[in-house]
């Protein structure tokens, strides 16, 4: 079975606090998420800040418009530092997502890692060439353009 990794990083002009309180509210995730994907929270009571062993169920359009039901749990939290999600329900195989904010001179350093594993063997390895990594990238591009939009542009570009 093929296993990936993603990696995203971002500087972002403002402080830890301010991008914290911003990225660990479930609620702000439609903000980051293109339109297309139709991205809705299903979950009946969301908190405004994430902690360990949240459980948040969401629908998802992410190929073709087809609609798939995501339930991520997340399972660590270090306010300030990072917070990490994990699929239990969703079309990956695995899904292991690390969201890290570390000082920078010019704001702060956000990192995402995501490791994940598609499903169906082979055929999974096959999508993911043609598609899976290419539509992160896309979704991801996205993320940045709408954090640019909210905090502003730094003078550091990173990957």
């Amino acid at each position: 079975m093929a296993f990936y990794q993603f990696t995203k990083e971002q500087i972002v002009p403002t402080s830890i606090a301010e991008l914290w309180q911003f990225i660990a509210a479930p609620q702000n995730l439609k903000e980051i998420t293109p339109d297309y994907m139709g991205f809705d929270i299903t979950s009946q009571e969301v908190p405004n800040l994430m902690y360990p062993g949240m459980i948040i169920s969401y629908t998802v359009r992410p190929i073709l418009g087809i609609k798939t039901t995501w339930v991520t749990e997340i399972t660590q939290v270090r306010t300030g530092h990072y917070f990490v999600d994990e699929q239990r329900v969703g079309p990956y195989s695995l899904w292991h997502h690390q969201h890290i904010l570390e000082p920078h001179d010019e704001g702060v350093l956000m990192r995402d890692i995501v490791s994940y594993q598609p499903p169906l063997g082979w055929l999974g390895k096959v999508a993911n060439s043609l598609l899976i990594r290419k539509k992160l990238a896309e979704i991801f591009d996205y993320r940045t353009h709408a954090l640019i939009k909210r905090f502003g542009e730094s003078p550091v570009i990173t990957s």
